[in-house]
């Protein structure tokens, strides 16, 4: 059996910036376990596996190591695949997944994701979170994922966590925000209990991040940085319960693998 696969470097106009991901368009599920070995094997941050249902797509995402509910960039590079090289007719593109409906529009070069709000609650222990993450927070609240607000852009880039730490606490990973220098807020996304030390550039951390600096700077629509070493910028609008999420995608590479 031999398996079309593209990589794609979302959020960014270029090659080698962004957050790569692997695309599978599937005609049927494989299973699970077999899924995940690919996953392993290709060992991004993400793959993604898509196969048509009705008029649109279901789609799942591995890490290295397990599913996830929810990704942004890999399914903002699953888009790119389908439109650019299967040939998707229109500008819209319906994604059914463990998250609910979620949709894909592309406009003038960029994609934009429509995903949910994620509403985000206080949480107690700040202190084991600081120690985690070696920072000295102005907030952390949380949902899934922690989400730690830091003074600065700077603090942002410096944080330096201990891993070993951070896989301990019982979220999935650490969201670190602050307002940023050249855009309205900068944010880096740590990820060890799920294989991902450091996302580079995360789609699905903007489901809280934007409704929370939409109120903050009292904005509907931000600009945003993913300041990772690889980088990615992130266009972004808050519409009710909804957050809008554009970026550009490139794809890098396209092969076939190989199972007998």
């Amino acid at each position: 059996m031999q398996l079309e696969f593209h990589q794609v470097d979302a959020f960014s106009d270029r090659p080698f910036a962004g957050n790569p991901a692997m695309v599978y368009r599937l005609d049927s599920w494989l299973a699970d376990e077999l899924m995940q070995k690919i996953a392993a094997e290709h060992n991004l941050a993400e793959t993604a596996f898509v196969v048509r249902e009705g008029q649109g797509w279901h789609i799942r995402w591995f890490t290295p190591t397990v599913e996830i509910p929810l990704c942004g960039h890999a399914t903002l590079a699953s888009a790119k695949v389908l439109f650019d090289v299967y040939g998707e007719p229109g500008d819209t593109l319906s994604f059914s997944s463990q998250s609910g409906a979620l949709g894909v529009t592309r406009d003038d070069g960029k994609l934009w994701l429509d995903f949910p709000a994620i509403a985000l609650k206080p949480v107690a222990n700040k202190q084991d979170v600081e120690r985690a993450l070696g920072v000295e927070a102005v907030d952390v609240q949380g949902s899934a994922e922690l989400f730690v607000v830091l003074d600065s852009e700077q603090a942002v880039r410096d944080c330096l966590p201990d891993m070993a730490a951070l896989a301990r606490l019982p979220w999935l990973g650490a969201i670190v925000t602050a307002p940023g220098n050249g855009h309205d807020f900068v944010s880096r996304y740590f990820a060890p209990a799920i294989g991902i030390p450091e996302d580079p550039v995360t789609g699905s951390t903007h489901c809280s991040l934007i409704p929370y600096w939409s109120q903050r700077l009292g904005k509907q629509a931000l600009s945003a940085f993913q300041c990772s070493a690889r980088g990615g910028e992130l266009f972004c609008r808050l519409e009710g319960d909804r957050v809008k999420i554009g970026g550009y995608a490139v794809r890098v590479a396209s092969g076939q693998l190989l199972l007998d």
